[in-house]
């Protein structure tokens, strides 16, 4: 079955370095599409979940958490747009104040807090936690710095690895997706 992959914190304040471009150029067996230069590999061919991760780990130069999600988890979640209830995003000076975002967990957690969950408070958020279907979280976060500790808490909270990416990436996903399977 298709499948995508995201690796954990790779590429981020100059640790875990790698090529993923490269990565994919290598597993062109697997006929592995980049997405962008964290580590979001679309897999369209059919290949296990312990060949893949077997595969890309040999690639790697150290050890990271390797999230694979079926692709029609990806299709599902995109198939309705699970931020329809929230207010739109707002444009400020340097590009929007609020970034919608999708934590990827390495499985899905035992046990659900109550949602929306908003971190440090209700009155003023820097996070917000809106769902959580199968594997992905999914939310809001304020565009400042402090608002990035709070990613991090997500792991911590649901006792589960998790990596995280844009919204805008997850729509990227579902679209090559969509378009090998009409392939």
């Amino acid at each position: 079955m298709p499948s995508v992959v995201f690796l954990r914190a790779v590429n981020v304040g100059g640790t875990n370095r790698c090529q993923p471009a490269l990565i994919a150029k290598e597993l062109a067996q697997f006929g592995v599409v980049n997405i962008g230069a964290v580590g979001t590999f679309v897999v369209p061919k059919d290949v296990s979940e312990s060949t893949l991760r077997a595969a890309i780990a040999k690639k790697l130069p150290f050890k990271c958490e390797i999230m694979i999600c079926p692709a029609r988890d990806v299709i599902k979640l995109t198939s309705k747009d699970p931020f329809s209830h929230e207010p739109p995003v707002r444009l400020g000076p340097s590009g929007p104040k609020i970034t919608r975002f999708v934590s990827v967990l390495h499985k899905r957690p035992r046990a659900l807090p109550a949602l929306p969950l908003n971190l440090p408070s209700d009155d003023d958020w820097l996070l917000k936690i809106i769902a959580i279907q199968d594997q992905f979280v999914l939310g809001l976060y304020r565009r400042e710095m402090k608002a990035i500790s709070y990613l991090g808490k997500i792991e911590k909270l649901l006792g589960v690895a998790a990596t995280t990416r844009n919204w805008n990436t997850i729509e990227k996903v579902a679209k090559i997706l969509r378009q090998d399977s009409q392939d």
